[in-house]
């Protein structure tokens, strides 16, 4: 039953509101936003004028769902939640990426300035958000270059009774041994949170001041340091393209070759270019510049929720730019500036976005054709009837045993598909039995596993035995025919280049310049470094994990009062009921329960 659109569109509102597009299984297709409902919908259903990719979405419609709002602005903003929430595969769809990271400033005698990313729930300062990390760690090192403040943890800053390596380097004053006094301390802390604000003028003047100070009292080690750090700054500013005060601006430049797009965000806060990011956005329907533009920009600020500047610099010129302006204004209860023509300095920014966004998809472009080429010479050298569209492989990683994870690792004809990698605690299974981890991974992995999430080739990071179990999970799971199954054993060498191959019930190896070989190989060494990574991190948390947690009654504040009194948990364990009864909100019940548990 095809869907009726006349009937449909004799019905339909002219109010400005938000379409949902479904096929015949209830899927959502597409969702869009109108000024008119009934124009923009008409559109889809003329006879002229539709490109290849909005008639294949057309003939794919069942039903079409419409929201009326009051106003087009509330209708973008509905159409931006609506994408996040359910992704439909005709719109664009932007990745949400980690968070932007930030330089956290800890509340001490003696402050930390360090690096920090994800949720902001340390008690101190956040300074950012940054746009990369190497944007973090490149002003991070240039303050403890400068201002010599440290950068370790509490716990190792308070147990330190000589200079670390830091210190030795010139790059922190030694507040941890009494090297330098509070107050100088403080001072140099207030003079790089001056440099974070953009506030470099004042912050020069200021040092001046201090420096001609610090001669007059002849203390010349001290002026000489002043210079140093003064003529660092200038440095700094004199690199700096910047000249917009204590503005804050994102330049957006969009560029798009071979299908291809590239969208360059450029961050400037206070004044000062904190750096760059590339996106990739993936567009689904021919989209002119304008439309993809105004798409990224909707999800990025509204959807991904990254901070919304005073003024935002696009490369091309939008449709509905008054609406999307309204709606990050509202969203951020302050006004928002969305400019497209602009002079002088802000055009030096843009071209250089602008740039900066042609030559990522130059590259871009380049590792596409690299790895087209890798995908056609390994389906000659396995002989399929097809490229694989999609390719997983699994690797199992431990120490002795210990804390077990098996990874799963996924890549498209694009290269790696980091959204759709996996990891697996295993548990269960006896401590170094390999192949009970694979089973157990490969089984938790299909067993729920949707048909577009079926890989075409499945790649194993061991020998026969691993092999023989994954070849029993696919049978299982009814797999057998539809997934190909790749063995990579080290081989007797142990050496790169030198893999045996298990295939279709054979072993192979490839000449070690073979472009499928090396496809393997990154393959399988991105699949060992992820389980490594899991490993590492399970077995970091459960070695970090107290004792005590697992003492029941003994909550947070218990612990803090018990390590307080005792200083380790050694030093709980040689201890009787009567000593840890002693300790504040310790019952003598709750102590002997406390000692039977750590001597049991």
């Amino acid at each position: 039953m095809s869907f009726d659109s006349k009937g449909f569109l004799n019905a339909v509102s002219e109010k400005p509101g938000v379409y949902q597009m479904y096929d015949a299984e209830g899927r959502l297709l597409y969702v869009g936003k109108a000024k008119n409902l009934k124009n923009r919908l008409t559109s889809y259903f003329s006879n002229t004028g539709l490109n290849s990719k909005t008639m294949a979405l057309v003939t794919r419609i069942f039903n079409i769902d419409v929201t009326i709002t009051s106003s087009e602005t509330e209708a973008l903003l509905l159409e931006n939640n609506l994408i996040k929430k359910n992704k439909p595969p005709y719109n664009i769809l932007l990745k949400d990426d980690k968070s932007y990271p930030y330089i956290f400033l800890s509340k001490h005698n003696f402050p930390l300035l360090c690096y920090s990313r994800g949720k902001k729930n340390k008690n101190g300062v956040y300074f950012g958000p940054f746009p990369s990390s190497g944007a973090v760690r490149e002003s991070l090192g240039f303050l403890q270059k400068v201002f010599r403040l440290r950068n370790c943890d509490d716990s190792y800053f308070n147990n330190r009774s000589r200079p670390c390596l830091q210190h030795q380097i010139g790059r922190c004053s030694a507040p941890c041994v009494d090297l330098i006094t509070k107050d100088q301390y403080a001072k140099d802390l207030e003079h790089a949170k001056m440099f974070l604000q953009g506030k470099n003028p004042s912050l020069i003047a200021e040092l001046q001041v201090d420096m001609e100070e610090a001669a007059i009292d002849m203390a010349f080690e001290e002026a000489a340091t002043i210079r140093d750090q003064i003529q660092y700054l200038r440095k700094v500013q004199e690199s700096q393209v910047i000249e917009a005060g204590t503005g804050n601006v994102d330049v957006v430049a969009i560029v798009q070759d071979q299908k291809i797009w590239a969208v360059q965000v450029l961050s400037i806060r206070h004044g000062q270019m904190q750096g760059s990011r590339t996106y990739y956005p993936r567009y689904s329907m021919d989209e002119s510049y304008g439309e993809a533009l105004q798409a990224f920009i909707s999800q990025y600020y509204l959807v991904m929720g990254r901070e919304i500047p005073d003024e935002i610099i696009i490369s091309h010129e939008i449709g509905d730019q008054s609406i999307v302006q309204s709606a990050l204004g509202e969203h951020r209860s302050k006004k928002v500036k969305l400019v497209h023509s602009v002079r002088a300095e802000r055009q030096k920014w843009l071209q250089m976005s602008l740039n900066n966004a042609e030559d990522a998809v130059r590259v871009k472009i380049r590792d596409k054709h690299h790895m087209a080429g890798l995908y056609d010479d390994l389906m000659q050298v396995l002989a399929l009837d097809l490229v694989p569209n999609r390719m997983e492989c699994f690797d199992i990683s431990h120490s002795h045993g210990e804390a077990t994870v098996a990874s799963c690792v996924v890549f498209n004809r694009d290269g790696p598909l980091k959204a759709d990698y996996r990891k697996f605690n295993i548990e269960g299974v006896e401590p170094g039995d390999d192949y009970g981890a694979m089973d157990q991974a490969l089984t938790r992995r299909f067993k729920k596993i949707t048909d577009d999430k079926i890989p075409d080739l499945l790649l194993i990071d061991g020998g026969k035995g691993q092999v023989g179990v994954a070849r029993k999970v696919l049978a299982e799971m009814k797999l057998t025919q539809r997934v190909k199954l790749l063995g990579v054993s080290k081989g007797v060498t142990r050496k790169a280049g030198m893999e045996v191959l298990l295939y279709e019930g054979g072993e192979f190896t490839l000449d070690i310049a073979s472009p499928a070989l090396h496809l393997i190989q990154q393959i399988r060494d991105e699949s060992h470094r992820f389980a490594i990574t899991g490993h590492r991190a399970r077995r970091a948390k459960a070695r970090g994990r107290s004792v005590l947690e697992d003492i029941e009654g003994i909550g947070p504040k218990r612990r803090r009062e018990l390590l307080r009194f005792f200083g380790d948990v050694g030093e709980i364990k040689s201890a009787n009921v009567d000593e840890i009864a002693k300790v504040s909100g310790i019952s003598r019940q709750l102590a002997q329960e406390i000692y039977d548990s750590l001597h049991s």
